[in-house]
C-alpha cells in the first residue's frame, strides 16, 4: 500500500486506534496533534501494538501558515482523516468561539491545502449530534439535520457544509464525512484507549473510573424518560469497529468505488441500550459492582439515538462485528492498566 495518509488529532483517542487500523493496512501514517487532549505516551503505545512508529508533528492547526508549511515538507500525503477537534458539549455551550474557531477554521485551512492539488482524498469525523432527537429511529442518512443543540454540534453541522460546498466546485477533492454514534471500549492490547484529561464527559469512562474507585459513583441523568426503563438509550460502537470504518472509508475513495465526490455514513450498530443497560452489562461482563444514583435530566441529552446502518453495510461493505460486552471488557482492561502506569 504505501500511500502516506495525514491523520489529525492522531493521538486522541478515536484517532490513534485508527492510526493503529491503517498501519496494520500498509499504510504510512502521518499525525498532527498538538496534544491539549491527549498524552504523547498514546505514540509509544501505537509503536508497541504494531511495531512501526507513526511520523509525528506537533502543531495547532489553527495557525494556517503551520498547515500551509506542513503540506510544503509533505507533498506525498494522499488522505487525510481529520479528528482534530474540540468535542466536550458542555464546554461548547460555556466558550462558543473556541469551538467555532478550534473545528471550523482548522478544516478550512486543511481543505483550502487540499484543493491545490489535483486530487485529495478527505475523511471527516462527523456526529450524530446532527440529527438531533430524530423523528424515527433508527436514523438513516436521510434523516432532517435538527437544530444543534450546542455549538459543538453546530460545528459539525456547519463542518459538513463547508466540505459539501467544496466539494461542489472542485471535482479533485473527494470526501466522506463518518457520524458516529458513541464510541467506546479500548484496543484489547490495554496499549492504548479512552484517556479522558480532567472529568470525564461520557459514560463508559465514568463508569470505568467509578468502579476502579476514583469517583465515588455514577450518575444516571434522568429515569424518567419515555424508554423501557426510563433511562436514555444510545447506540454504542466499539472503538476497534469504528477505527476500521475509516480505513474502508479511505479506500473507497482512493479506489474511486464512491458515487460522489461527497458522500456521508453512519457509523453505528443498529441497536440501542439505555443507560441501566449498559451498567448490568458492565456489572455481568467484568464482575464488577457499580455503586450509582438516579439524578435529574441533564440539558441537551436526547431521549434515544441509534444507527440505521444499511448504507455503510451495503455500500462500504462494513459492519460493526464486536458486542457491547467485549467493549465494556476492554474499556475496564484498560483502565486497571492505566491506574496501574497512573496515567
Amino acid at each position: 500500500m504505501n500511500k502516506k495518509i495525514l491523520v489529525t488529532g492522531g493521538l486522541g483517542f478515536i484517532g490513534s486506534h485508527t492510526v493503529v487500523a491503517l498501519q496494520e493496512k500498509g499504510f504510512k501514517v502521518v499525525i498532527i496533534d498538538n496534544l491539549s487532549n491527549s498524552s504523547i505516551d498514546v505514540l509509544a503505545g501505537i509503536t508497541k501494538i504494531t511495531g512501526k512508529e507513526p511520523e509525528f508533528e506537533r502543531m495547532d492547526l489553527r495557525n494556517k501558515q503551520e498547515v500551509k508549511n506542513f503540506f510544503q515538507k509533505y507533498p506525498d500525503i494522499e488522505g487525510v482523516i481529520h479528528f482534530a477537534a474540540s468535542k466536550a458539549v458542555g464546554e461548547s455551550v460555556e466558550n462558543p468561539l473556541l469551538y467555532y474557531e478550534n473545528n471550523l477554521s482548522t478544516l478550512v485551512y486543511i481543505l483550502q491545502e487540499l484543493v491545490e492539488r489535483p486530487k485529495a482524498h478527505f475523511i471527516f469525523s462527523s456526529s450524530c449530534t446532527v440529527y438531533g432527537q430524530a423523528d424515527n429511529l433508527p436514523i438513516t442518512e436521510n434523516a432532517p439535520v435538527k437544530k444543534a443543540e450546542s455549538p459543538y454540534g453546530n460545528t459539525k453541522q456547519i463542518g459538513e457544509e463547508i466540505i459539501a460546498d467544496t466539494c461542489k466546485v472542485h471535482a479533485g477533492l473527494k470526501a466522506i464525512s463518518l457520524r458516529y454514534f458513541n464510541p467506546i471500549g479500548a484496543h484489547p492490547s490495554a496499549d492504548i484507549g479512552e484517556l479522558p484529561i480532567g472529568t470525564p464527559q461520557n459514560l463508559v469512562p465514568f463508569i470505568t473510573q467509578t468502579a476502579i474507585g476514583k469517583r465515588k459513583e455514577l450518575s444516571v441523568f434522568g429515569d424518567d424518560y419515555p424508554t423501557e426503563d426510563g433511562t436514555c438509550i444510545r447506540d454504542y460502537i466499539h472503538v476497534m469497529d469504528l477505527a476500521r470504518a475509516h480505513v474502508v472509508a479511505l479506500q473507497r475513495l482512493i479506489n474511486g468505488s464512491e458515487k460522489s465526490n461527497y458522500e456521508v455514513f453512519n457509523l453505528g450498530t443498529g441497536k440501542g441500550n439505555s443507560v441501566l443497560e449498559v451498567i448490568k452489562t458492565f456489572e455481568e461482563s467484568t464482575g464488577q459492582r457499580l455503586p450509582y444514583k438516579i439524578a435529574g435530566r441533564r440539558e441537551g441529552d436526547v431521549i434515544a439515538a441509534y444507527a440505521d446502518t444499511e448504507k455503510a453495510n451495503k455500500e462500504l461493505g462494513w459492519k460493526a462485528d464486536l458486542t457491547l460486552a467485549e467493549a465494556l471488557q476492554s474499556a475496564w482492561k484498560w483502565q486497571t492498566v492505566v491506574e496501574d502506569k497512573d496515567l
